[in-house]
């Protein structure tokens, strides 16, 4: 296993980070304990969970997967071995995470409400990376950029400005609850605002942006990879294989038992205009190099210089030693300059 500095922290953590979001939905907790046991015995020592797991978020299965690693923890008293990840769910409309009912928005007292429940369902008193899910503030992500829409960026009457958020993480920190601070899904504007500001207000600083990226989407190279290699902001990259679209199982509309777009018809981003025709390119080259495609599509994340970690999730043991497995798989520079080649003609078809 490969190992990176978080940030400018004094952790190194695992290239692969092991995701979690499955269980307590797709995988029954018996099955994710089994995940951990043999990520830990593959050198992984960094996992990342959320308070809005299992996906899809229902309030039936909410904090299940956090509950999981929790009896994981109290089973086999080895939290000192895992570097832990989790988040705070941003702005949103959903109501059953708070005890008020309230939307969810990134103000003092959620931030506390949200932090305390996270650490009782894991049975820690300490999580290593706290990370903002998703903004507080009204943004346009996970879409298109070219539909811009001016309103989607309008700021909202009761929009908690990032200096104010800054604050309360920092008491977070103070009281033990919380090591360090990341963000997710998150702009290049935001990012530094949150880098600035802790600066000037002598706040936690951000070390790390959680956000998509695959071969499908390469957009965070635009302007974030520059901010995470100057500003020492690595990526935690999730979704690096498109929701298991770049293994090539949904081609030609195949819907295989038990995936997740199966069950959930939950993979519109990777079924855009031209997405097929990119992922059987990429699929192609796979096969012509002698690669396996996902660990094709994992090696190239990996081999990224601004990448801190690689997140990856699997409901299978044989998906997660393919995956876990991938660290091992180097990219030759005839097979980057094909990747690059594809990446020219089909840009990003899934942002």
């Amino acid at each position: 296993m490969e190992y990176r500095r978080l940030g400018r922290t004094d952790l190194k953590v695992s290239v692969i980070c092991l995701g979690t979001m499955t269980w307590g939905e797709q995988n029954t907790e018996a099955e994710g304990h089994a995940q951990m046991d043999h990520a830990i015995e593959q050198g992984v020592n960094f996992f990342d969970t959320a308070e809005l797991y299992a996906i899809p978020p229902r309030p039936e299965t909410q904090g299940s997967t956090e509950r999981i690693i929790g009896s994981w923890f109290k089973a086999r008293k080895n939290r000192d071995k895992v570097i832990l990840a989790s988040k705070v769910c941003g702005r949103g409309g959903n109501t059953w995470f708070r005890d008020d009912k309230s939307p969810t928005r990134v103000t003092r007292k959620q931030i506390f409400e949200a932090v305390d429940k996270s650490l009782q369902r894991l049975q820690t008193d300490y999580i290593d990376l706290y990370q903002l899910h998703f903004p507080e503030r009204p943004i346009q992500w996970g879409s298109n950029p070219t539909r811009f829409s001016r309103e989607a960026y309008a700021r909202a009457a009761d929009e908690t400005d990032i200096a104010e958020q800054l604050d309360a993480f920092a008491d977070v920190v103070k009281a033990g609850k919380i090591r360090h601070l990341g963000l997710s899904n998150e702009s290049g504007w935001g990012t530094m605002r949150f880098v600035t500001d802790s600066e000037a207000r002598g706040t936690p600083r951000v070390q790390s942006i959680q956000n998509a990226y695959n071969l499908l989407n390469r957009t965070f190279e635009t302007a974030l990879a520059e901010i995470a290699l100057r500003e020492d902001v690595g990526l935690l990259a999730y979704s690096p294989l498109a929701q298991g679209y770049l293994t090539g199982k949904y081609l030609d509309g195949a819907r295989p038992a038990g995936a997740r777009t199966t069950l959930f018809d939950r993979g519109q981003r990777y079924q855009t205009e031209g997405a097929e025709a990119a992922i059987k390119r990429y699929i192609a080259l796979a096969r012509e190099a002698g690669l396996d495609p996902a660990q094709m599509a994992l090696a190239f994340v990996n081999s990224r210089s601004f990448v801190t970690a690689n997140i990856i999730g699997a409901t299978t043991m044989e998906q997660l030693r393919t995956d876990i497995a991938s660290i091992d798989v180097k990219l030759s520079p005839e097979v980057e300059a094909k990747i690059d080649a594809i990446h020219q003609l089909v840009g990003n078809p899934c942002p």
